[in-house]
């Protein structure tokens, strides 16, 4: 019974490209690159799953969304907006931040400090939470496709979270990981995904484009 998750980052996208908080309300979803960077992506995934059968999901906010219903639709599986889930978000910052340019941002939302457990600025979530609410999501996917194949789309946070929710890393690592957009990081177990102790995952690839 081998569970299969494959962690895909949005493909390129506007508020990166305009250098703004992309925020629920301000996110544009994806640039035309990024877009014909999820088609071929979506092409790819199709060959690897073809006779399988998967499920899709993806966080909330449009440049995710949009990358995972051009997976979907290239691949022939459903995706609606019960896939959407806002535990497979990146930072849930202020509301009052969102579209703010990266620069405004921190000035106006500053914070002396900053660590895993405190926010590095007034009003955002701390690295610990996010990591607890994305790896819950995560959790609760694997424990609802025992034996399955899951396609999840969602930031390069995501991505950097799938090592403390199936690596079972702490939550602050000693290195730094680069996520690349339409990059695939896939995870597998053999084990039941809802065991305790919890299952040994391998990572089979990271980060690929």
């Amino acid at each position: 019974m081998r569970t299969r998750f494959l962690f895909v980052r949005h493909g390129d996208s506007l508020h990166k490209q305009e250098g703004v908080t992309g925020g629920p309300r301000s996110c544009r979803g994806l640039t035309v690159a990024g877009r014909e960077q999820a088609r071929r992506l979506g092409r790819r995934l199709a060959a690897e799953i073809a006779g399988t059968g998967a499920s899709v999901y993806s966080s909330v906010l449009p440049r995710a969304v949009e990358t995972a219903a051009a997976i979907s639709a290239v691949c022939g599986l459903p995706f609606s907006r019960d896939s959407q889930d806002c535990g497979l978000c990146t930072w849930h910052i202020p509301p009052e931040a969102d579209g703010l340019s990266n620069e405004e941002f921190l000035r106006r939302f500053p914070a002396e400090g900053g660590g895993v457990h405190r926010p590095f600025q007034v009003g955002n979530e701390s690295w610990a939470e996010l990591v607890t609410r994305v790896s819950r999501t995560v959790a609760d996917l694997a424990h609802r496709h025992r034996g399955e194949t899951v396609i999840v789309v969602g930031h390069a946070e995501t991505v950097e979270v799938s090592f403390n929710a199936l690596g079972l890393l702490p939550a602050y690592r000693s290195f730094d990981l680069e996520v690349s957009p339409a990059s695939v990081t896939e995870w597998v177990t053999d084990e039941d995904p809802g065991q305790w102790p919890p299952p040994r995952w391998t990572l089979t690839r990271f980060n690929e484009t």
